[in-house]
């Protein structure tokens, strides 16, 4: 199993700094991962958030592909219902060409009623728009409309649907599914099988790991868990905007605390690289799981937590999980 990290540039008000150091240091954090055999970075996408949350993840996916010379380069995910298929598939070959061929597009339907006011984009119709982008995007690499072409003859592409339904989407539409979660690998099956896609040839899987690895949890555990809150209340609180539902209330983080790898906003992992490396593969059990990412920075934690935390995750989880 390869393992990488995640990626949102926040910059929470709590922990305010000049933007421009978010995105450098983001970059020199994706140097050093390269160096230190990272598989992979996955980059992720919002608008609007108060904390400058990543809002052009292939843009910046450009910038890493020519700062680094290994780990491939993968978004989770590009909303898709907001950009045109056309849009997507030249900047996507964009990237690939920097890269020398190390780009994975994921891509997802979104859920904020914001975002899609903002372009002006149907979220009632948001699954079948995503789905659709997934098939426009190979159909115009296929046909040379897009030029110039990506280097991979096959570029790799990735839904970002959860749950049982979502899971079935991806297996129909024959691409990989983000999700680290064994449970959903029979529905992701059932739906390459019913669309006759060959399983044994075409399943893979690839998802995020909430989790922070640390050769002291208990030491670090106070430092992360505000950072820890602050992303989980910010997730919980756009989730509702727009809906008429009342904001959540805040949460406790040591509620989120956990020994065990569990879904987002539900569970965060504080553990060491042994004990991690455990529970994840307990996770991925059974599943054609080929990648786990991990957050390297958690919500504007400071600099010198997040470059111990990418060491950890590259010299001491990756070796553990790369060999089982």
């Amino acid at each position: 199993m390869n393992v990488g990290l995640y990626l949102d540039l926040r910059n929470p008000p709590p922990w305010r700094q000049d933007p421009a150091r978010t995105y450098a240091f983001a970059l020199e954090v994706c140097e050093e991962a390269d160096r230190l055999g990272a598989h992979s970075v996955w980059l992720s996408e919002h608008h609007l958030f108060e904390d400058g949350y990543l809002p052009q993840p292939l843009t910046f996916a450009a910038a890493i592909a020519a700062r680094t010379t290994r780990m491939r380069i993968g978004t989770s995910v590009v909303i898709a219902p907001l950009r045109p298929a056309i849009a997507i598939a030249e900047e996507a070959a964009i990237v690939d060409l920097v890269s020398a061929g190390r780009l994975e597009l994921g891509l997802g339907a979104g859920y904020r009623s914001a975002e899609f006011d903002l372009f002006e984009a149907d979220i009632a119709h948001r699954y079948g728009t995503t789905d659709a982008r997934a098939r426009e995007v190979r159909a115009l690499w296929r046909d040379e409309r897009v030029t110039p072409r990506p280097v991979q003859s096959r570029v790799p592409i990735w839904m970002g649907y959860q749950g049982p339904q979502g899971a079935r989407r991806a297996g129909v539409l024959g691409e990989g599914l983000l999700s680290s979660s064994a449970a959903l690998y029979e529905p992701y099956r059932d739906g390459l099988v019913d669309a006759g896609h060959d399983p044994a040839t075409t399943a893979r899987m690839a998802g995020v790991i909430q989790g922070f690895v640390t050769d002291d949890p208990e030491r670090d555990w106070p430092r992360i868990a505000p950072h820890v809150a602050y992303q989980a209340d910010s997730y919980r609180r756009y989730m509702v905007e727009g809906t008429g539902r009342p904001p959540p209330k805040p949460v406790d983080p040591e509620r989120l605390r956990s020994d065990t790898v569990g879904g987002a906003l539900q569970s965060f992992l504080c553990a060491t690289p042994e004990d991690a490396a455990e529970q994840i593969r307990a996770h991925t059990a059974g599943a054609p799981v080929e990648t786990v990412f991990l957050w390297a920075s958690i919500a504007g934690m400071p600099e010198p937590l997040v470059v111990a935390h990418v060491e950890t995750i590259c010299t001491r989880l990756a070796p553990l999980l790369t060999t089982a």
